[in-house]
């Protein structure tokens, strides 16, 4: 299949970049992947798209404040994103900068964005012989040195603990399509109500809909509550380059499903009910933790492919949000309920000007009828 296959036309408006005054205000779409069948509900009405007995499976990964700001030795200007704590003091990350550091380098952390007048590094020559600036003491918040590179990108090292640095001075790593800088109510929004395990650079954006009395209406119409960890990275926004998207390699997350959720889950399944899938990352988990037919428990890292043509094993019913055109999110749904149907979908949820993405929307989708295992 080409990735053009995943394109569908979304007016920028239509963006959501800013939450909801409540989290379960949003708009639900519910597709029935077997008929095709749409309907327009609200969230508050998710319940009532739920059997007693079915057991709802959440991500409990909890997003830190990934985002840095700082000063190479050199003087450019550089912004950080941690991809991964890889341990207390060490992490991997992007660094947009306008020359990348090399190993050996440090950076200067500061609390925010620079504001001063000096260009980032290539942006116009200077004279070999000119002095570096020196660096603001009161600025300076903290300092990482450039270890190595992989790919992309780039080992770093602290002289602290990292997650006390990032509550120090981090900030809320929203989607580049949030094309705003985070602001206060982002650390408390971009956040779900039952995360717990630090570590994920991005939401488990399904999960934003829910507040913790919703959850116990949930429990108390018969659903059964289950959690999974799966460490959202930023290579979840990374766009698909391959024309044929067999071609494209996804990106590695960690995660673990624990063997209570895979009793639960068998049981669930032994009394009539369905494992519901909280967001794309619950799914992906289940899937990943069921790969040799039936649901063990796993811990360790993914690079789980879903599109078109996957037979899914542990997921009965999909909760999610909308997702950018040609991103392997979208393909994992179409797997899910078949390319044209949710397609079709899009466009009706466009026409009907729904919110989209990360501060979007929600739907509801029970599979097609080719998509189980």
């Amino acid at each position: 299949m080409r990735r053009s296959d995943f394109q569908f036309d979304l007016p920028a408006e239509l963006i959501a970049r800013y939450p909801l005054p409540e989290r379960t205000a949003s708009r639900l779409l519910v597709l029935d992947g077997g008929s095709g069948a749409i309907r327009h509900r609200r969230f508050t009405e998710f319940i009532d798209c739920l059997r007693p007995g079915d057991l709802l499976i959440f991500n409990d990964a909890k997003v830190i404040p990934a985002r840095l700001y700082g000063r190479k030795a050199t003087g450019g200007r550089c912004e950080i994103l941690v991809e991964r704590l890889l341990s207390p003091r060490a992490c991997l990350a992007h660094i947009r900068a306008g020359k990348p550091p090399k190993p050996g380098g440090i950076i200067r952390l500061q609390a925010g964005p620079a504001d001063g007048d000096e260009p980032e590094d290539g942006t116009e020559p200077e004279p070999a012989n000119k002095p570096k600036p020196a660096p603001n003491a009161e600025l300076i918040a903290g300092e990482l040195q450039v270890t190595a590179r992989q790919d992309d990108l780039f080992h770093l090292q602290a002289a602290e603990d990292l997650l006390p640095l990032l509550q120090r001075i981090g900030h809320t790593p929203l989607p580049p399509y949030i094309d705003r800088p985070a602001e206060a109510i982002d650390q408390e929004r971009y956040q779900t109500v039952y995360g717990k395990r630090d570590g994920a650079v991005a939401a488990p954006t399904a999960g934003l809909h829910f507040s913790e009395d919703y959850i116990a209406l949930c429990r108390e119409r018969g659903a059964g509550i289950g959690f999974i960890t799966l460490l959202v990275g930023a290579g979840t926004f990374q766009p698909v380059r391959a024309d044929d998207i067999e071609d494209h390699r996804m990106h590695a997350e960690y995660l673990e499903v624990g063997e209570a959720l895979c009793e639960a889950a068998r049981q669930t399944r032994a009394d009539g009910g369905r494992l519901v899938a909280v967001g794309t990352t619950a799914a992906r988990a289940l899937e990943t933790a069921a790969a040799d037919g039936q649901l063990a428990p796993f811990a360790g890292d993914s690079r789980l492919f879903i599109r078109p043509g996957y037979r899914f094993r542990a997921v009965d019913a999909l909760l999610t949000n909308f997702h950018l055109p040609e991103s392997t999110l979208l393909m994992l749904v179409s797997a899910f309920a078949g390319q044209e149907a949710v397609l079709r979908a899009y466009r009706e949820a466009v026409r009907e000007r729904y919110r989209f993405f990360s501060y979007g929307d929600a739907m509801f989708i029970l599979p097609s009828g080719d998509a189980r295992a």
